[in-house]
């Protein structure tokens, strides 16, 4: 499609939605944490000023494990919001090709997505037999560990630059009476800081052979067992910090009272929101120092099917301004998050956001896990995980074969 012909089309698709009645727009999503609320206050803030609509705040607190089941609950329970917040990935198939979503591949073309979304990975999360379900606002990576400066000096030693260094600082920092390691009990927590550490001491090829080719053998081999052997240290080095929630164990960090977290890129919202400064207060590794790469996960919004023309028009101008610049910008900058288009202006952003933006520009990325593995089999595996790191007595033989099984049999 040529520029002109897709200008013309945008143009048409804003004048009809604006065209149509003021909408109440119900927006589902698990954005609770000081940094999270700010961030989705920001496209809240877009849509009652730039359009004739309403944002209904739907926040679900407890995370996605939490906020999942009760939006696919409303949905197929006939009374489904405007719209709600899912990972990329592979979350939303059921729903998909149960018809149960909106179609907004018009939108897509109107505005020109396959053009301005990168990596291109997201916009085809979004794809299912050619047609365009959702609308990516952001890109996410788990592959970060969040160091609290304080902690160390404290401790009277420097700021570690990988984590190899920070293991062998351990014993100082818990005679300064500081627990190295913060994390929070939810089982999401403790698997993605396993998955990172997977990609950040045994290599991406490795993680590529277990979640992109199921390949079982992977997960038997002796590197895969020195990354468990690994996470059984990581497990003793969080012990004396009993928090459920992540914030919570960001805060930790932010207080001083743990020197670290494996945590994705939207704790650094928590960090902004508590006035600390990069560099100053907190420093950044992103994977863990050790294997420099960005995961591309991150946040999509889906819009049921609801019937009312006026709710489908107002819906797909809500899509369409999600992408915008602007509110692209604002949104990313207040979440810690890079933004999905390519060419918006963010020379202001600290050094953390700006490795970021390097490894994207230099192809250091691959995609998350759950682009990759079926919602079932990352749930067993959000299990197995976080079983293995409240049960000290589990061996390691054992997680490594049930792993190993739970992968045999994913799609």
């Amino acid at each position: 499609m040529k520029l002109t012909t897709k200008l013309l089309a945008a143009t048409a698709m804003v004048s009809a939605a604006s065209a149509a009645n003021a909408v109440e727009l119900e927006v589902m999503h698990w954005w609770t944490s000081g940094g999270e609320a700010a961030a989705v206050g920001k496209f809240a803030e877009a849509v009652n000023e730039r359009t004739e609509h309403t944002w209904i705040d739907g926040a679900i607190a407890g995370g996605g494990d939490t906020a999942r089941p009760v939006m696919v609950s409303r949905i197929i329970g006939g009374d489904p919001p405007a719209a709600f917040q899912f990972n990329h990935g592979r979350q939303a198939e059921e729903l998909i090709e149960a018809g149960l979503m909106l179609d907004l591949t018009d939108v897509a073309e109107a505005e020109g997505w396959e053009d301005i979304v990168n990596p291109p990975s997201l916009l085809d999360a979004c794809t299912v037999d050619g047609r365009v379900y959702c609308a990516p606002v952001n890109i996410h990576s788990w592959q970060w560990m969040w160091l609290s400066n304080a902690a160390f000096e404290n401790a009277g030693l420097e700021v570690p630059s990988s984590w190899t260094e920070f293991v062998a600082m351990a014993p100082a920092l818990r005679e300064a009476g500081i627990v190295p390691l913060a994390m929070g009990g939810q089982s999401w927590q403790q698997s993605g800081a396993f998955g990172v550490m997977n990609v950040a001491l045994a290599g991406e090829d490795l993680w590529f052979r277990i979640n992109r080719d199921k390949d079982a053998s992977a997960v038997r081999s002796p590197e895969f067992r020195a990354v468990l052997e690994a996470f059984g240290e990581a497990r003793n080095l969080a012990e004396g910090l009993d928090v459920l929630d992540w914030n919570l164990a960001t805060a930790a960090v932010i207080e001083d009272r743990a020197a670290a977290q494996i945590m994705g890129d939207w704790a650094q919202g928590e960090f902004q929101v508590a006035g600390e400064v990069e560099g100053e207060d907190y420093t950044c590794l992103a994977g863990l120092g050790e294997t420099a790469i960005l995961s591309t996960g991150g946040d999509a919004f889906y819009f049921p099917v609801t019937g009312d023309p006026e709710i489908e028009a107002a819906q797909k101008e809500m899509a369409a301004l999600l992408l915008s610049p602007e509110v692209q910008v604002s949104f990313n900058s207040a979440k810690g998050s890079l933004p999905i288009r390519g060419d918006v202006d963010l020379t202001t952003v600290n050094a953390c956001t700006q490795t970021g933006l390097d490894l994207l520009a230099n192809g250091n990325v691959m995609p998350d896990g759950n682009q990759l593995i079926a919602p079932d089999a990352q749930s067993q595996i959000n299990d197995l995980m976080t079983e293995f790191w409240n049960d000290p007595a589990m061996s390691i033989d054992d997680v490594q074969e049930r792993y190993a099984q739970i992968i045999e049999n994913a799609s």
